[in-house]
């Protein structure tokens, strides 16, 4: 059974920074596509970052240079640095995982970023 388990949201002021933690079990996130979304209310659920299964690190326009995408291999846990918040940042962000061509999704976790 494939389980992702997000962690590492909350409140905080833009500006400030968070660092979401995503603990993968059942999968391994070295084989395997990996990314971060988000999906703030009235809106559709986009991609923020995410590894292709060749390693490559991809991210959405808006957050390049603020939010950084990292692994540990070790723990099979997926990082997402975000630096610079901004109020358009508040969203519930998923974590992805993706084998065998079907998709595994997190609960999400909760980003506010206040003004």
């Amino acid at each position: 059974q494939v389980l992702l388990v997000e962690s590492g949201g909350g409140l905080v002021q833009a500006g400030g920074s968070l660092r979401l933690s995503c603990v993968v079990s059942g999968m391994a996130i070295s084989f395997n596509a990996m990314g971060w979304y988000r999906q703030a209310p009235g809106k559709q659920r986009e991609l923020v970052a995410d590894f292709t299964s060749g390693g490559r690190a991809n991210y959405a326009d808006s957050v390049k240079g603020r939010f950084t995408i990292s692994r540990d291999y070790y723990r099979n846990t997926v990082y997402l640095q975000m630096n610079s918040l901004k109020p358009e940042d508040t969203a519930v962000y998923y974590c992805n995982g993706r084998q065998y061509g079907r998709d595994y999704w997190g609960q999400g976790t909760q980003v506010t970023v206040s003004s």
